[in-house]
């Protein structure tokens, strides 16, 4: 909230795919986005913010309408239009009087041409429309003929990449509209594949510098047939994957450079319109990326920290100040009901994030309520793996020696897996009763399983508890809001406090 009644300038900036523990303010040994980590420290950061399920369009479902997607019913990328809500954060902006744009990657259920003053957009293999320029033409096409990692260096300047080119019309938008408030979701399809980044970036971070994995493939075996699967599916599409872990790791890393120098870009020229004192940025990435990890590349099987916990901080009006990162546990779905607030509408109907305003801003809070926080997984149904063998042709392809593959498919997204955080443990449950209990805070990669081992009976029965009160709490109501039978909420929709 801006601290001289006038109302607060709000921009949301996300990243595809960006691991929260690469950057150096966690401690990473490289430091990519060193711009993004001084704006963190000086705002409020969380290094316990978690997506509500590591997939594309479920994440960005719940950041736009602040619910679960067991509640907004988007389970993954396939079924967006399926999406159950009141308002959504365009709804909130547009009824409190602000300019609204939405400028680089949507992948919601969301219609830009309905819910939005300005739209520009973009994929993860380029830009639409006839605003391009041959040049921006010319490298969507090249995008379209990797196969998921660029051996080389990007053989088109930095302008036109598509975190600059997003920059530039967010910059031309913004001084059209700076007369009044304004929202605008600036969201980036990249770190994403396809892994690729031109000079100098593609030098920055050498396969030489890059710290050592920490996991690999028999440890992914041993964590069970999803993840055994999604290894040979990426070894059928692309057989020397192996050998492009290293460049992939490393174009990643020059990606989240030239990401922090296109932020760094955009923050300068708002400071030079005055513009900073009265804006609220928010920064955060929809999921992770196993990198390597396990052997693997991008994402895929259920919900592993490296995929669940994302970046996410505030920088604005307001905001309080802080070096070290908040200690409370908060979810992507919290980002929707404190925009609403920041910009002065109460939480719509069946909203089930949570104001963070008062954590943001140095307040009191209750804070047994973000003493945990909840992830889903899954669209349904029994397992796929079987004992029948995959279908390899409906899930990838070879075309003129363009290898694609969809990492989201029957396999590896099949069944219900249900995550609570809380502390120094975590707890995975799926449909079977099959548990997992992992003691993050020294096992980051969840290679020890503690579930069922009798020494942790007393930890394990707390965060079955825990995961229980959340999936109640995470249901949608079944009655409408009458005068008969009111929905009643707590203030900022917490439950406790």
């Amino acid at each position: 909230m801006n601290l001289n009644n006038e109302k607060t300038n709000v921009i949301v900036i996300m990243t595809d795919q960006q691991r929260a523990d690469a950057r150096g303010l966690e401690g990473y040994p490289l430091d990519p986005t060193p711009f993004l980590d001084s704006l963190a420290q000086r705002g409020t950061w969380f290094n316990k913010a978690y997506t509500t399920m590591p997939v594309c369009g479920p994440a960005r479902t719940s950041l736009l309408t602040g619910c679960w997607p067991s509640a907004h019913r988007v389970s993954g990328n396939f079924c967006l239009n399926q999406a159950v809500y009141s308002k959504d954060l365009f709804d909130v902006a547009g009824e409190q009087g602000y300019a609204t744009a939405l400028i680089g990657k949507n992948h919601s259920y969301m219609k830009p041409e309905q819910k939005t003053d300005f739209h520009l957009l973009q994929g993860h293999w380029g830009g639409f429309g006839p605003e391009r320029t041959v040049e921006e033409q010319a490298y969507d096409q090249w995008l379209k003929t990797l196969s998921q990692v660029s051996l080389e260096p990007t053989p088109f300047p930095l302008k036109c990449q598509l975190p600059y080119r997003a920059v530039t019309a967010a910059q031309q938008w913004v001084k059209q509209v700076k007369d009044r408030p304004f929202f605008m979701w600036l969201s980036f399809p990249e770190p994403h594949n396809p892994y690729q980044v031109p000079e100098p970036y593609y030098s920055m971070f050498t396969p030489e510098q890059l710290p050592p994995l920490q996991a690999d493939v028999q440890q992914r075996i041993a964590k069970g047939d999803k993840w055994k699967f999604y290894g040979e599916q990426i070894a059928h599409f692309l057989p020397d994957y192996r050998e492009r872990i290293p460049r992939a790791r490393s174009n990643y890393l020059g990606m989240l450079r030239l990401i922090d120098d296109q932020i760094r870009r955009f923050v300068e020229f708002l400071e030079a319109e005055a513009l900073m004192e009265r804006t609220l940025i928010v920064f955060m990435s929809d999921h992770g990326d196993f990198l390597g990890e396990y052997e693997l590349l991008k994402k895929g099987p259920e919900a592993p920290e490296i995929l669940a916990r994302i970046p996410l901080q505030f920088h604005g009006p307001g905001v309080a100040a802080s070096r070290s990162p908040h200690p409370a546990h908060v979810s992507l779905a919290d980002v929707m009901p404190t925009l609403c607030e920041v910009m002065g509408s109460p939480i719509p109907a069946g909203v089930q994030g949570r104001s963070l305003w008062p954590l943001l801003t140095g307040q009191d809070y209750p804070q047994q309520e973000f003493a945990s926080v909840f992830v889903e997984h899954g669209y349904g149904g029994l397992y796929h793996l079987d004992g029948n063998p995959p279908e390899f042709n409906l899930i990838g392809s070879v075309t003129n020696d363009v290898v694609e593959f969809n990492e989201l498919n029957r396999y590896t997204q099949s069944g219900w897996l249900r995550t609570v955080r809380k502390g120094e443990w975590k707890l995975n449950m799926d449909m079977k009763g099959k548990g997992e209990l992992y003691r993050v805070s020294n096992d980051p990669l969840e290679l020890d399983n503690l579930y069922g081992q009798a020494e942790h009976s007393g930890i394990e029965r707390e965060m079955l508890a825990e995961l229980c009160a959340w999936m109640i709490r995470s249901q949608a109501p079944t009655l409408p809001d009458t005068k008969l039978y009111p929905l009643k909420t707590g203030t900022r929709n917490y439950l406790h406090g």
